[in-house]
């Protein structure tokens, strides 16, 4: 619980901090350490309406866990102005990847189409 503490705090000041030139590979990081923390207000600020929606969903199947995070960025591709970035998390190990677009000159993550295929 002290860890989830510590982390929503960080989270807070970082999302506070203003930060409009992050890298998509930030973002990412900071999208999938708040979807496993349950941070919605940081989960919002750096999704797309889309993107917090589906997220939103499916976070709700997922069971609290009151250990740290740790988010691994795997691979990356910019594509114009849409960006894929895969990552694994230690919460269960498995690789994901995250779509996302640049809003407002912000990278945001966005929900990817059912038949959209990125990079890898």
């Amino acid at each position: 619980m002290k860890r989830l503490l510590i982390c929503s705090i960080v989270l807070l000041f970082i999302s506070c901090a203003g930060n409009n030139n992050m890298s998509h590979t930030e973002t990412a990081q900071i999208v999938a350490e708040s979807f496993f923390t349950k941070d919605e207000s940081a989960l919002k600020k750096y999704t797309t309406s889309d993107g917090y929606a589906s997220l939103i969903t499916v976070q709700n199947m997922i069971p609290e866990s009151d250990k740290e995070i740790k988010v691994e960025i795997l691979n990356e591709a910019i594509e114009g102005e849409i960006a894929w970035v895969k990552y694994k998390t230690s919460f269960d190990g498995k690789s994901g990847i995250f779509k996302l677009v640049k809003e407002n000159d912000e990278w945001k993550v966005t929900s990817k189409g059912p038949r959209e295929k990125g990079p890898f």
